[in-house]
C-alpha cells in the first residue's frame, strides 16, 4: 500500500515563497495544493495555468497512479476569480478563460491516473465544476455546493457541463437555476461527490480511498477509467461491443494472468503494470 506521506515540491509562481500550486509526491500518488487561500483558491488565470503545467507532466508519468486535488485554507475553490474577470472585459479575454479552464477539466477526465477531489469549505461555480470533474471526491461534513454564477446574473454554463454528467437532470438544474447551496450530506445523496467524514477524520478516509485503489494492477486502473467514460456516451449495443473489445485485449495483460492465478493459488498478486 502506498502511505500518504508526500515529500513536498513546488509550481513556480510570481512569488517564489507562494507558489499558486503544491506538488507533493508519495510513491505513485501525487497530491496538487491549490495555495491562494486569501482569494478562496479562485481559479485566477495564473493558477489555472500551474495547474495545467502540474497536469500534463503527471500524466505523462506512468509511475503514478492517483491524483489528489486538494486546497489550502477555508475554502477549496470559490471559482472564477471574479475581479479579473471584471477587469479584463473583452470577450476575447472571457472565451480565453474559459477555453483555459475546460482544458483543465478536460485534461483530468483523460490523463490515466484516477483524480480524487479532497473538498473542505465551499466549492462554488468553476469550483464545484472542478470537484464533478474528478473522477471521486471526498469532503468534509462542512463542504458546501454551489454554482452560484447565477446570482450574479453569470449562468453557470461551464460548471454544467461537469454537474450535469454527475447529478440527475432535475437536480443539476437546480443547483444550476437557484444558485443555493448543497452540504455534504446531500452532495453525497446527490452523485456529486463519494464519501463524507468529519474534519479531524477526512485524512484518514481519503487514505482509505487511496489504498483501495494503488493495490490495484496500474494495466486494471488505466484501462478502466479510459473504457469507463468512452462508453458512457455510446448507445447500448455499442457500448457492449466496445467493452467486449477492451476486455479481450486487457485479458491478454501480464497483470490478468498474475491476477488470476493468484486468486487461485489464494496469495497476493504481484503487480508488474505489464
Amino acid at each position: 500500500m502506498t502511505q500518504f506521506n508526500p515529500i513536498q515540491s513546488v509550481t513556480p509562481s510570481t512569488n517564489i515563497n507562494e507558489p499558486l500550486v503544491i506538488r507533493k509526491n508519495s510513491g505513485s500518488v501525487v497530491t496538487l495544493t491549490l495555495n491562494s487561500s486569501k482569494q478562496f483558491n479562485a481559479l485566477s488565470v495564473k493558477l489555472l495555468a500551474a495547474m495545467q503545467a502540474e497536469l500534463d507532466n503527471i500524466a505523462q508519468d506512468k509511475t503514478i497512479q492517483v491524483l489528489v486535488i486538494a486546497a489550502n485554507g477555508k475554502a477549496f475553490c470559490a471559482g472564477h476569480n471574479l475581479k479579473e474577470m471584471r477587469a479584463n472585459p473583452d470577450v476575447a479575454f472571457q472565451r480565453a478563460l474559459f477555453e483555459q479552464c475546460s482544458q483543465i477539466m478536460l485534461t483530468i477526465n483523460q490523463m490515466p491516473q484516477v483524480v480524487i477531489a479532497k473538498v473542505q469549505g465551499i466549492a462554488t461555480a468553476a469550483g464545484c465544476q472542478l470537484v464533478a470533474a474528478c473522477d471521486l471526491a471526498v469532503a468534509s461534513d462542512n463542504a458546501k455546493f454551489a454554482t452560484s454564477g447565477i446570482n450574479v446574473g453569470l449562468f453557470c454554463s461551464t460548471p454544467a457541463v461537469a454537474v450535469s454528467r454527475n447529478l440527475s437532470r432535475k437536480q443539476a438544474f437546480e443547483m444550476l437555476i437557484t444558485g443555493e447551496f448543497i452540504d455534504a450530506h446531500t452532495a453525497l445523496q446527490q452523485g456529486l461527490i463519494n464519501r463524507v467524514a468529519s474534519a479531524e477524520q477526512l485524512d484518514q478516509m481519503l487514505q482509505s480511498l487511496i489504498d483501495a485503489i494503488t493495490n490495484k494492477s496500474s494495466v486494471a486502473l488505466k484501462t478502466g477509467k479510459t473504457m469507463f467514460y468512452k462508453q458512457l456516451d455510446m448507445e447500448l449495443a455499442e457500448a457492449y461491443e466496445y467493452a467486449s473489445e477492451v476486455m479481450s485485449c486487457n485479458m491478454m495483460a501480464d497483470d490478468v494472468s498474475e491476477g488470476i492465478d493468484a486468486f487461485i493459488e489464494k496469495r497476493s498478486a504481484i503487480w508488474t503494470g505489464r
